[in-house]
């Protein structure tokens, strides 16, 4: 009985490719999702005592990656990075380049989308607690990447860098899974519904 409410569309699908197919579609769902990210990035601030900014770069790169699938996600961050690092002020606090101590981070979000799209495209949004999983994998991607890069663009040891440029963000991270847990699942059911 609990099947019935599960949405009507193919595994392998995310739901960027519940749109009509074309190449346009597909380019502006990359650029869509590259300004998105650009956007995102600009709701930061720097609360004394972090050693990077807090902004919402993060949960939107998983939110793009999940709803992209992998090769739509990574284009969409590739292009992100690309851009900001040519000179596009959309990354955290307006900045851009690479000589920031928090660009290991943004490298590390162009992974974690890549790898959050494939598991969407393997169901992993469709449900809470799946999704939950998604989320903690994403971030820890992120971390993996940003903490040993700020490590070495700073000359912390690795210890004050978890301290610094991770710990601190973990519960604003539980609440961007948090909020992405409810949507997604929420979005598919309200597809399902409708297909």
């Amino acid at each position: 009985m609990s099947t019935a409410a599960a949405p009507t569309v193919r595994t392998g699908t995310v739901l960027a490719d519940l749109l009509p197919a074309s190449r346009t579609r597909d380019i502006a769902l990359v650029v869509g999702g590259a300004a998105l990210t650009g956007i995102a990035a600009q709701i930061a601030v720097q609360p004394p005592g972090f050693a990077v900014p807090v902004s919402g770069q993060t949960f939107a790169a998983l939110l793009v990656g999940t709803a992209l699938g992998a090769r739509r996600g990574f284009l969409s961050l590739a292009l992100y990075v690309i851009a900001g690092v040519a000179g596009v002020p959309w990354f955290a606090q307006s900045s851009s380049g690479y000589a920031m101590p928090s660009f290991g981070y943004i490298l590390g979000m162009l992974l974690a989308s890549t790898v959050v799209g494939a598991l969407a495209r393997r169901g992993a949004d469709r449900s809470v607690a799946r999704m939950a999983g998604t989320m903690a994998l994403g971030s820890l991607i992120i971390y993996a990447v940003g903490v040993p890069y700020l490590a070495l663009a700073t000359g912390m040891t690795l210890t004050e860098a978890v301290a610094k440029g991770m710990v601190p963000f973990l519960i604003g991270d539980a609440l961007k899974a948090a909020l992405a847990m409810g949507a997604l699942p929420a979005a598919w059911k309200l597809v399902g519904r409708k297909g």
